[in-house]
């Protein structure tokens, strides 16, 4: 497979994408957004078992279809819309990191949900990403336009969710958001990334939701990333 890509206030995501096109000198202003439920759950409980290894890390929530960074004290930075992978589901196709992507079938483009080590890298085109599940090809990365029939720019200024399927499973952002916050926090070292499930309970995608599973005492913690 290539490797390619809260409700958030549309009018300033409106305004974001119109300059998506272009390079960014300097970071966008970009007001915080509502966290959604599940992904402030997440975060907390996160940060409060040292999941995240005391570093940043990024809660995208597909029922939203944003994403959400936050630095390594649970501060949210900044959120945006995203576009994410075609078809619904919590799995990855065994195997899909290796296909072209022309022998991928509309129903196996999912967006994977769990917790993730994401780590920086680049794409096959040399572009800057971030990994978020190597061996499925999932990344982050800036949205891609090259293909103006996928209308993905639009797709993500809309006032709509409903639109925002149209990935490979890739997670697509917007360019700005994409240099603003989430290179710095997690295009330069290895991070992690939760995704928070569609179709399956949130739950039983991450132990430190499950207090009587996940028994690790503050010395056991995850080691750094």
């Amino acid at each position: 497979m290539m490797h390619t890509g809260i409700p958030y206030p549309r009018a300033a995501a409106a305004a974001l994408l119109l300059a998506s096109a272009a390079a960014f000198a300097a970071p966008p202003a970009m007001p915080a957004a509502p966290l959604t439920a599940d992904a402030q759950r997440i975060a907390q409980a996160a940060v409060a078992a040292r999941d995240n290894a005391g570093g940043a890390f990024a809660v995208v929530d597909k029922k939203a279809a944003s994403v959400f960074v936050f630095d390594a004290k649970g501060t949210l930075l900044g959120s945006s819309p995203v576009l994410l992978g075609l078809a619904r589901g919590d799995d990855s196709v065994p195997g899909i990191g290796e296909r072209p992507m022309a022998k991928i079938r509309p129903h196996e483009r999912t967006t994977p949900a769990g917790r993730f080590a994401s780590e920086p890298g680049r794409n096959t085109g040399g572009e800057d990403i971030v990994w978020v599940d190597y061996d499925a090809a999932i990344s982050m990365h800036r949205v891609r336009t090259t293909n103006k029939a996928d209308r993905r720019l639009e797709r993500l200024a809309s006032p709509t969710i409903a639109d925002n399927r149209i990935s490979y499973g890739c997670i697509n952002v917007p360019a700005a958001f994409y240099d603003a916050y989430v290179k710095p926090a997690l295009g330069q070292r290895r991070g992690v990334v939760y995704v928070v499930p569609e179709s399956s309970p949130v739950a039983a995608h991450f132990d430190f939701l499950n207090p009587a599973k996940d028994a690790r005492a503050p010395s056991a913690a995850r080691p750094a990333l």
